[in-house]
């Protein structure tokens, strides 16, 4: 994010461009630094450093600046039933004169207790000035009811501080007189035209006894969003020119009418030039060296009545000043007595003054200041370190760091150079490194057209070598479609086949079945055929038994049993032809059953390999399948490949587009 942003009255918004113009009118270096924050170029309030001058309100054009002050915990603690009386600034009178009455009667409802002008702490501070010049002898000091400018002295030029007057502002003249003198125990809140006097009321040398800075423009605003308004009110104490004293030059007109105009005067106002008067003369002012009275130090070029905490508008017209000039002149009307009549003379103005204040203490109206410069202290770099700043910002010359054209915000390339090194401001900020760096890059970019002039004619002959190349890697392409395809062609061909394999292997294994089947239906056929011969045997056996017991009775019989005894041998003959038979038909059995027995072994060996063989034949024709996917894959992609070398082959064929557009680079 870059820096840390430091608590400060001013500070910057998100509407900052990085324009420098804050840079440009802020008098005090290091207090508007510019850094990068998400790429952009930002300037953000360093508060220890910033004097709250609101120069660069009247600079920002973008509405980037904006302030703090303590208007709305006025109205919070208002709401609370907090007990609160104001201090009124002269300048509030003279910028709304037909609205503060009203606004005083509204605030008043709202439980305000007191009203009280801080015209009448200008009184006062007007009559501390000159008891104090008088009683010390102390001539050639700087007025102090500026805050930016007592800020300043503190933060920059501490030399200066014994030359500060130690007399109270007319705001804490005021307070601390309602405190001493009027008992008010309230909470006291100023109605302000000044940002800077948050400075002061929260210096620890003032004891807090003003409580709330409530500018004009924060208030005008409230009172107008809450339509606050009430009976007409005014303030409760007389006074008299204390009014005039947000003028420029309004102390000093003060000490001129009690006086009179022998003394001198030297009066000073106008931000910026305020400043480089005080920086530029603080030797003689430090050494009491200059002939003046004091130096009526302001900070705005308008005065109060056109204060840093005021609307901007008011600073347009010449209403309010008009409006206070009116208010001066009532202040010496002829009617009027005591220290600020016309009739008098500045010598019986005076004593009448004294008199008027006969009873208040000046030191209870004095004050102290800090020594603030250690936390603004501005590093010098030493002469090597100045000279590789410059040489990083590409200023090499003397002519180079001495350019001096403020775009950066600093009068000079020198200032640039030290607020790099303190880390204010960064060399990107500076027009003359940014322009040296486009016209090296214009230099660069035109020595690129010129080697690309150079290379035509080799880039010309590298894309025709491509071409060639990719005309080859195509021809190759094209044998490895035809292949691929061939492949595809032949595995969709295996596959069908293999199919067609395995449908005949499963008729081949049913064939199987159906043998062991039937040979198992011949074995039992010939189970029974076996049992039959031997039943055969059986018969003959007993044939053969009584053809010999008839053979006997034959013999027996004699030549009557003749004819019968060859009855007897034929019968004999023809059972022990069946029983040799019967036997050698069991024989033969034997061995169709055993071969049989081995058909059937055989067989089961057949169905098992007619099984295994099925199985790879299955396994074979999804493998064919996948291969055929793959395939169709391979060809996609080879397709793709195709057309992708032909796009190329086609775009470096054509000139190429660099060739024919022009370069255009901007002018050095």
């Amino acid at each position: 994010m870059g820096m840390e942003q430091k608590q400060s009255l001013v500070f910057t918004n998100d509407k900052c461009i990085g324009c420098n113009k804050c840079i440009n009118v802020c008098s005090c270096l290091g207090a508007c630094v510019s850094h990068i924050v998400d790429g952009k170029t930002r300037i953000d309030v360093d508060g220890d450093r910033c004097v709250a001058c609101g120069a660069c309100f009247d600079a920002c054009e973008h509405g980037a600046r904006e302030f703090l002050d303590d208007t709305e915990r006025f109205f919070e603690d208002l709401k609370k039933g907090e007990r609160i009386s104001l201090l009124l600034a002269p300048a509030f009178k003279a910028n709304y004169p037909n609205e503060y009455e009203s606004i005083l009667g509204g605030l008043k409802q709202m439980g305000v207790n007191h009203i009280i002008s801080v015209s009448f702490g200008a009184d006062i501070t007007t009559w501390g000035y000159i008891k104090y010049i008088q009683e010390n002898n102390y001539l050639g000091g700087i007025s102090q009811p500026c805050p930016a400018v007592v800020r300043y002295i503190e933060s920059y030029l501490p030399e200066l501080l014994p030359k500060l007057f130690p007399v109270q502002s007319p705001m804490m003249c005021a307070a601390i007189y309602a405190r001493n003198e009027m008992k008010i125990t309230d909470k006291l809140a100023f109605i302000s035209p000044c940002i800077a006097k948050k400075m002061e009321i929260d210096d620890p040398n003032n004891k807090g006894i003003v409580s709330y800075n409530v500018t004009f423009d924060h208030l005008i605003k409230y009172v107008r969003e809450h339509n606050i308004s009430g009976p007409l009110q005014s303030d409760e104490i007389e006074y008299g020119l204390g009014s005039i004293y947000p003028m420029p030059g309004g102390l000093k007109e003060n000490v001129y009418w009690l006086l009179g105009e022998s003394v001198f005067i030297r009066q000073m106002e106008g931000e910026k030039h305020m400043y480089h008067y005080l920086e530029n003369n603080a030797k003689n002012l430090a050494g009491g060296q200059t002939p003046y009275l004091f130096v009526d130090a302001l900070n705005c070029s308008s005065g109060c009545i056109y204060g840093t905490g005021c609307e901007a508008e008011k600073a347009e017209k010449d209403d309010t000043l008009c409006a206070l000039l009116r208010i001066r002149e009532a202040s010496k009307t002829d009617g009027r007595t005591g220290a600020w009549s016309k009739k008098l003379s500045p010598e019986k103005r005076l004593k009448n003054l004294n008199h008027q204040f006969r009873n208040l203490k000046l030191e209870d109206y004095l004050r102290k200041y800090t020594d603030r410069s250690a936390s603004c202290v501005i590093k010098e770099p030493s002469a090597a370190e100045k000279e590789d700043i410059f040489r990083s910002m590409n200023k090499m010359t003397e002519e180079d760091r001495k350019i001096n054209c403020s775009c950066c915000g600093y009068d000079t390339c020198v200032m640039m150079n030290k607020s790099i090194f303190n880390g204010f401001n960064q060399k990107e900020n500076c027009i003359y490194y940014i322009k040296n760096e486009v016209e090296q890059q214009n230099e660069k970019a035109k020595q690129l057209v010129e080697q690309l002039e150079n290379d035509k004619e080799v880039m010309s002959h590298q894309r025709q070598l491509i071409v060639d190349t990719i005309e080859d890697i195509n021809h190759d392409f094209d044998g490895l479609y035809q292949s691929v395809d061939d492949m595809a062609t032949g595995n969709e061909r295996n596959a069908k086949e293999s199919t067609e394999i395995s449908a005949d292997m499963v008729e081949v294994a049913s064939f199987c079945e159906d043998l062991v089947t039937s040979m198992g239906k011949i074995n039992e056929f010939l189970q029974e055929l076996s049992e039959n011969n031997d039943e055969v045997v059986s018969i003959a056996s007993q044939t053969n038994l009584l053809a010999l017991n008839a053979s006997i009775e034959a013999a027996r019989a004699g030549e009557a049993g003749k004819g019968f005894a060859v009855v007897a041998g034929e019968i004999n003959n023809l059972a022990t032809g069946s029983r040799e038979t019967a036997t050698r038909s069991n024989d033969s059995q034997q061995k169709i059953m055993s071969s049989i027995g081995d058909i059937i072994k055989e067989t089961h060996k057949l169905h098992e390999t007619v099984d295994a063989v099925s199985g790879k034949t299955q396994n074979l024709a999804a493998a064919a399948t996948e291969i055929e996917a793959s395939m169709s894959t391979i060809l996609e992609a080879t397709n793709g490949v195709k057309e992708r070398l032909k796009a190329l082959q086609d775009s470096e064929k054509e000139t190429p587009q660099w060739e024919n557009d022009r370069l255009c680079f901007p002018a050095s």
